[in-house]
């Protein structure tokens, strides 16, 4: 049975964070312009925020379901209003510098955690994703101890994880073949798409 629930963690893990949206997308950015441990931890960054959308989806904490739910277009719109400043920040990053940073050791790596833990945090709607998933694959609240609780979301988060950790690599194998000019190109392509999908989530709040 613990086996069974652990690996059905892992799946959810999975599933959560697979899809290559922003996140994934400035994972790989950020591998790319400072390497390996920077898009990893930024990795890592999302799993912590997918572990407590799980951590209330799975414990059923109805009391902070209620109010994402009756709250959700104040952190729709400043959800939205991070990521264009995350887009920005993107667009006009210069590769040449970051590769300086990094031969120096001074790329943050708690900054790389903590932007993206707040830009994922920042969309608490998720949470309903987890809901869903859980709904999917036949993850009862009711059939659980808390024991058992536990040991699902150590499975997510160890889906999470090696999710992050799978796209970083293969990310950084293709950091050494790729010229300078192909990374500045990629950060404005990225900052791009990360600006445009935060003007989609906060006009979509009034046209939704």
């Amino acid at each position: 049975m613990i086996p069974a629930i652990f690996i059905k963690g892992i799946i959810i893990g999975l599933l959560v964070s697979a899809p290559l949206g922003p996140i994934g997308i400035m994972c790989i950015q950020r591998t790319l312009n400072r390497g390996y441990m920077s898009g990893f931890v930024s990795g890592l960054g999302a799993a912590a925020a997918d572990i407590i959308f799980a951590v209330i989806a799975g414990f059923g904490l109805s009391i902070i379901l209620n109010f994402i739910e009756e709250k959700h277009i104040y952190f729709q719109i400043l959800g939205g209003i991070f990521v264009l400043y995350i887009g920005y920040r993107i667009f006009n990053t210069n590769p040449v510098k970051q590769l300086r940073l990094q031969r120096l050791n001074k790329t943050r790596l708690s900054q790389d955690f903590a932007s993206i833990f707040l830009l994922t945090i920042s969309n608490p709607m998720a949470v309903f994703l987890f809901i869903a998933i859980m709904a999917a694959l036949k993850v009862a609240n009711d059939l659980y101890s808390i024991f058992e609780l536990s040991i699902l979301i150590a499975g997510i988060a160890g889906g999470a994880i090696l999710w992050w950790f799978v796209l970083a690599s293969i990310a950084n194998r293709f950091r050494k073949k790729i010229r300078l000019k192909s990374i500045w190109w990629l950060n404005k392509i990225t900052g791009s798409v990360v600006f445009l999908f935060g003007l989609v989530v906060i006009i979509s709040v009034w046209v939704l």
